[in-house]
């Protein structure tokens, strides 16, 4: 009998993102995905589109995905793994529910999915188990078989993550003035969420005191801070922060605010600041917006001298951490060995969601977990 391949069972990689508006007449409806069924109307997602105006109407989101997908199939051809690459978003083209029956139709009956989020959230893991969900449903009523999904775990610890995060700190402390280099602070920044989600994130078992997304960053955090302390010799003070809040003022979310923060620190005296987006994987408009326009004319108005690291984006570290994750999944779905690939204290995240795992408001099916009834 001949050896299975190394991405065996697998068949394709499918690589699942947000999506994002692609000139000045996507906007509205692009919103009008992102918000569905909240009853929000156009003139107020007129009003919360502008940042995407000040850009032409275009998130770099899909750009930069353009980029991750052709290094994916770069790095899969360099390393032999005869794998194909597919792309869809859950808010604008190509959409998933597309990009399924696309994979469907050439054939592919078992799909490892990497979400472009490396944490454990409702938005950032569950929403994309149920949009899933969701287009294999819409595909078994078309009266098509669609293809079994399994999501890859969380990444957020993985070297090929925490590496190119490092380098991006190292840089921008690199670039402030020699006189406050040493003084600056970090400010890790993540996506803010409300604080209801943020405490049920994550498997049951790991509820509470924040939760699994809280958790994650922080230890994400100490990694990049203690490895940049290795590095460079200085242990720069550091904190998590959130931006990027869209909810009611009413409902508590994760606090402070990175430009709450930067206030915070210059009027505590810190001589400078590294802004980390540890949240997010690419330089797209959370990152352009919130970070690069807003938290950079905070800190110009209090003359705080402020640096934003860079990203992951496709970075050959992380591209060849996404095979890594491949390829030890499909050898633990073969019943093999696998050593998995983690750093801190929080080791490798479960490869299959479990019943409860970062709950919504309103139960809905949702595929790739425990409790999917896609499930063999």
């Amino acid at each position: 009998m001949s050896e299975p391949r190394a991405s065996s069972p697998y068949d394709a990689l499918l690589l699942l993102s947000f999506g994002g508006p692609e000139g000045p007449d996507d906007v509205v409806p692009f919103l009008e995905n992102v918000t569905r069924g909240r009853g929000i109307p156009t003139e107020r997602l007129k009003e919360v589109g502008q940042h995407y105006f000040l850009f032409g109407g275009i998130s770099p989101i899909n750009e930069q995905n353009r980029t991750l997908l052709e290094a994916l199939r770069e790095d899969f051809a360099d390393h032999g793994l005869d794998l194909p690459v597919y792309w869809g978003n859950r808010n604008w083209a190509p959409y998933l529910t597309d990009t399924l029956r696309e994979m469907t139709k050439d054939g592919r009956r078992r799909v490892a999915v990497l979400a472009t989020s490396a944490y454990a959230s409702y938005s950032g893991c569950r929403q994309y188990r149920e949009n899933l969900a969701d287009a294999l449903a819409t595909l078994t009523a078309e009266g098509l078989e669609p293809p079994r999904v399994d999501k890859l775990r969380h990444y957020f610890n993985h070297p090929g993550f925490v590496g190119p995060m490092v380098d991006g700190v190292l840089a921008s402390l690199a670039d402030l003035p020699r006189d406050v280099r040493d003084g600056a602070r970090l400010a890790f920044t993540t996506h803010s969420v409300p604080v209801a989600a943020a405490d049920t994130s994550g498997p049951v078992q790991d509820h509470g005191d924040g939760g699994a997304y809280v958790a994650q960053h922080l230890d994400a955090a100490r990694l990049i801070a203690g490895a940049v302390r290795e590095e460079t010799g200085v242990d720069h003070p550091w904190e998590l922060v959130y931006q990027s809040r869209s909810g009611a003022p009413h409902i508590p979310w994760l606090e402070p605010d990175i430009c709450d923060h930067l206030a915070a620190l210059h009027g505590a005296g810190a001589p400078a600041v590294v802004m980390v987006p540890i949240g997010f994987v690419s330089d797209h408009m959370e990152v352009l917006y919130d970070l690069d326009t807003e938290a950079l004319a905070k800190a110009a108005e209090l003359g705080l001298p402020v640096r934003r690291s860079a990203t992951v984006g496709a970075d050959e570290r992380f591209v060849g951490a996404v095979r890594e994750l491949l390829l030890e999944r499909a050898a633990a779905e073969r019943g093999s060995a696998v050593e998995r690939c983690a750093l801190g204290a929080l080791g490798a995240s479960h490869d299959v969601c479990p019943v409860g795992c970062c709950p919504a408001r309103t139960p809905r099916p949702a595929a790739a977990g425990a409790d999917s009834p896609y499930a063999p």
